[in-house]
């Protein structure tokens, strides 16, 4: 029995716990998907056919299926918990270009890409999917795309790029509040940049991630309404994007090492 719980679900991107009780040697019936992925075990294994070529999938070995690819798989030792990552061609495209990079369907999953992957459920649930998961998952599909394509790739040239304009652009959106920048996928459009692009360009450039920017402009504004006395914390949470009253304080305490309550607090009592 094959079960899937959604993990963050975007329009560019699905992140799927995906788990699996059954318990058989042969191989099932041929499947077709029409996206891009990249799967990772988190406990267990199994076998997975593509291209009539057989590969055991475990901790140590993810892999990697395109749109049209025929697979079938073989669970001959009993059930797995896999992360299943799906994203859009628009998106996979914007990594690796023209590059197919098909002819290996695998991926060694190194202590660099065990720890991308853990890193990504871990924002999972902080709750920003927008942003921090966004990152996480641009990071990890970039480890497992560098392992699989061969040539000059988006990757390559946006870690070679000077983007002080793209950053300066970037940061008058967040700043201003401007709806794009409520995720960073939508930021990127309207900069006319790859997400990707647009998350490397700001440790580069600024010293701190795109993400880590983003918490900087909120929190100010949150101090700024705590400061007049702002009572109401889930309406403040809600007028500042958080997902709610609990994330806002989960990073202010992580930012501040104060809660909002206590954040108010001290500055009224430095009046």
């Amino acid at each position: 029995m094959l079960t899937a719980v959604p993990v963050a679900t975007r329009p560019d991107f699905d992140i799927s716990a995906v788990a699996c009780r059954d318990d058989h040697t042969r191989w099932s019936a041929p499947e077709v998907r029409d996206d891009y992925r990249v799967v990772l075990v988190r406990r267990g294994r199994f076998r997975r056919m593509a291209a009539g070529v057989p590969a055991d999938i475990d901790a140590t070995l993810a892999y990697v299926g395109a749109p049209a690819e025929e697979e079938s798989f073989a669970h001959p030792v009993g059930g797995d918990l896999c992360t299943a990552i799906s994203v859009t061609p628009k998106l996979w495209r914007s990594l690796t270009g023209d590059v197919a990079g098909q002819a290996v369907r695998t991926v060694y999953v190194d202590p660099r890409l065990d720890l991308a992957h853990r890193r990504l459920l871990a924002a999972a649930e902080s709750g920003d999917v927008d942003y921090a998961l966004s990152e996480e998952l641009l990071a990890l599909l970039s480890t497992a795309i560098g392992r699989i394509t061969t040539g000059r790739t988006p990757i390559a040239e946006a870690c070679a790029r000077h983007d002080q304009d793209l950053v300066a652009a970037a940061r008058e959106a967040i700043t201003e509040g401007d709806p794009a920048s409520d995720t960073l996928f939508s930021l990127a459009e309207l900069l006319g940049v790859s997400p990707y692009r647009l998350s490397r360009a700001f440790p580069r450039e600024l010293g701190v991630s795109v993400t880590r920017y983003r918490h900087r402009v909120r929190i100010g504004r949150a101090l700024d309404r705590l400061e007049v006395g702002e009572q109401s914390l889930s309406t403040l949470a809600a007028d500042l994007g958080y997902a709610d009253q609990a994330h806002m304080t989960r990073t202010m305490r992580q930012y501040l090492g104060h809660t909002p309550t206590v954040v108010r607090r001290l500055l009224a009592s430095a009046h």
